[in-house]
């Protein structure tokens, strides 16, 4: 399986969160899947962070290669992908990940019930 993790996903999965879903937290640790993160997800965290709205860790760039979270850079695919999907989410970043995952035939790891009205493989984190 192909999975790409929505930033709350990611940020769990890195803590060990007992939040994430037993089903997402096998689906990331099982070798055999590839598990990516978007270069999105990482800006959302950094203007988060610097806002105090997120805590995260500060060694983000390491604990994401230590996981073997493979990077998912944006393309003008993708960022013209994100204006043919419907409004169903406002949220920029979410947006990204939706356009990504439906670009890029992934399953978006997410708990965002918003998401799942689009057109695309969700995993509940």
């Amino acid at each position: 399986m192909n999975l790409l993790l929505d930033t709350h996903a990611l940020l769990w999965a890195l803590a060990d969160e007992p939040t994430l879903a037993n089903g997402a937290r096998d689906a990331i640790t099982d070798g055999r899947n590839r598990v990516l993160v978007s270069t999105v997800s990482v800006w959302e965290i950094v203007i988060k962070k610097a806002l105090g709205k997120l805590h995260a860790p500060d060694d983000l760039p390491q604990q994401l290669t230590s996981a073997r979270l493979e990077p998912l850079e944006i393309t003008i695919t993708h960022a013209l992908a994100v204006g043919d999907l419907p409004d169903h989410h406002t949220d920029p970043f979410d947006r990204m990940l939706v356009a990504q995952a439906r670009t890029e035939g992934l399953t978006l790891v997410t708990r965002d019930a918003r998401i799942a009205q689009y057109d695309v493989a969700v995993l509940p984190a």
